[in-house]
């Protein structure tokens, strides 16, 4: 049965494995002191136009966010997102359980605004009690957002200028970033990511690579003694190599960017067949995540053919259901899929 239940069903692209393979047998220090490693970072600071930035590698996603959150933030601090955000809603308390609160502001289409994280921190100031209640640290979006949806770049500069007079760090969790900035619709690229936020990551896992995210802390902003800060979390590879062969086959010839467009040209496939038979859109997606009200009957007689995910209940009779496409995903099953609508 094929499948549109997220996008890291397959292993790695063809190219990634190449790299892997080609460089088995060829002995390299560990800890990201490797020389595929250097190579794939020294191809992000070009790729990104910031020499003097600081590139580290990852496992994975919930992984980095943890990571990074409790790097950054100290032990009274906590970080503001969307109500909707991965580390909200889908990382377990992962967040918490590091120390830290998740602040939530409530979304629209995924989103936070400039004027809801400026309000937020004035009116905590305010009050007379706020020694009493958890600092701001942070300020965490997602790009583009967990319901496929893109911040523009005069959005991003707001919440970019609010978080540098506030001082605190905004940090873009990028773990689908490469489906956001190929489409259409995106009014910025990964040299603007990079200037905009304080730090991000690029994500690997969901576009190309068996495992692996890359961290970026742009120019002037790295915290101290980081690497000792991963191995406290336990997610300090020795075999970091791994990761970072991969992202040095990804950031070759436009890899990453490339595999990104045909996850977004099957997924805007699949949303203009399912407008075109009468589904509605939940939310109108320009990205490799695509989100519809079906209702409870077709769900149960479509997931007989293919597998999807129910995201949540709409009414009594009808759910939210996503389709996310990916890399690796075959024409021949978008095709099969839309005939069974």
């Amino acid at each position: 049965m094929i499948s549109f239940e997220n996008d890291y069903l397959e292993g790695a692209h063809e190219k990634v494995l190449e790299k892997i393979v080609e460089t088995n047998y060829i002995q390299e220090p560990g800890y990201g002191n490797d020389e595929f490693s250097k190579e794939a970072i020294e191809k992000i600071k070009q790729t990104i136009n910031q020499p003097d930035s600081s590139v580290y590698f990852l496992g994975g996603g919930t992984q980095t966010n943890q990571v990074v959150i409790d790097a950054v933030l100290k032990k009274y601090e906590g970080v503001i997102g969307a109500d909707t955000s991965h580390i909200n809603v889908h990382e377990a308390g992962a967040i918490e359980f590091s120390g830290h609160k998740v602040i939530t502001l409530p979304s629209e289409n995924g989103k936070i605004t400039a004027a809801q994280v400026k309000k937020y921190i004035n009116d905590l100031y305010e009050d007379s009690n706020y020694t009493h209640m958890v600092t701001p640290g942070m300020v965490y979006i997602t790009y583009p957002t967990e319901y496929g949806t893109l911040y523009t770049k005069p959005e991003l500069v707001e919440l970019s200028n609010t978080c540098k007079t506030f001082n605190i760090p905004l940090y873009i969790d990028g773990a689908r970033l490469g489906y956001g900035l190929v489409s259409d619709e995106a009014d910025l690229d990964i040299k603007d990511i990079a200037n905009l936020a304080d730090i991000f990551y690029i994500g690997g896992t969901k576009i190309g690579a068996l495992c692996g995210e890359a961290i970026v802390f742009t120019e002037g902003y790295n915290p101290s003694h980081f690497v000792s800060i991963i191995k406290q979390h336990g997610a300090l590879l020795a075999k970091s190599r791994l990761v970072g062969v991969q992202f040095s086959a990804l950031f070759s010839d436009d890899l990453y960017f490339n595999i990104s467009m045909h996850a977004v040209e099957m997924a805007l496939k699949i949303k203009k067949a399912f407008v075109s038979k009468g589904y509605q859109l939940y939310i109108d997606s320009p990205t490799n995540q695509q989100f519809f009200l079906i209702d409870n009957k077709k769900i149960k007689e479509l997931s007989k053919k293919v597998k999807f995910t129910c995201w949540e209940k709409y009414d009594d009779n009808h759910k939210i259901v996503r389709f996310a496409t990916s890399w690796a995903t075959r024409k021949k099953d978008v095709d099969f899929l839309i005939e069974q609508i």
